[in-house]
């Protein structure tokens, strides 16, 4: 009996430990900070066009080589909104219904007030994939 009583224990104090560590482990990706995409170099720059190809193309490769991985990207200004006081510009390719959605960092806001549609512009952000639309999130404007 005494050894049944000591296995218990002994796989009580283990499932805690293990509970603590995943605890530990979950805080620390969660407080993680942003990756300030301004100061950071892109992994990849290529023009819109390119960047619709490869998702239309061949979506898992494009994912591979895109998704969560700063993107900096050349087109041509479709669309300009805003959402929740964040501008939102489009970058849309001639022909074709696809186009890249970059939500701007807020403080981009100004700076997206000076554009307008069919502008080339470049433009800065991490890729979070492709629904209909290629997407940039906390993006920026490049000189």
């Amino acid at each position: 009996m005494k050894g049944v009583k000591r296995s218990v224990y002994i796989s009580g104090i283990l499932i805690i430990v293990g509970v603590l560590i995943g605890l530990i482990a979950f805080m620390r990706l969660y407080n993680k900070p942003h990756t300030d995409v301004n100061a950071s170099d892109a992994d990849h720059t290529l023009a819109a066009k390119t960047l619709l190809e490869a998702f239309k193309t061949d979506e898992n490769n494009a994912n591979k080589l895109y998704l969560d991985k700063i993107i900096q990207v050349e087109g041509e200004i479709r669309d300009i909104s805003a959402a929740d006081g964040n501008s939102i510009i489009t970058l849309g390719v001639e022909g074709s219904e696809e186009s890249i959605i970059c939500n701007m960092y807020p403080t981009e806001n100004k700076k997206a007030l000076g554009l307008h549609k069919g502008q080339q512009i470049r433009i800065k952000g991490i890729c979070t994939g492709f629904l209909l639309d290629v997407i940039l999130v906390r993006a920026v404007i490049s000189d």
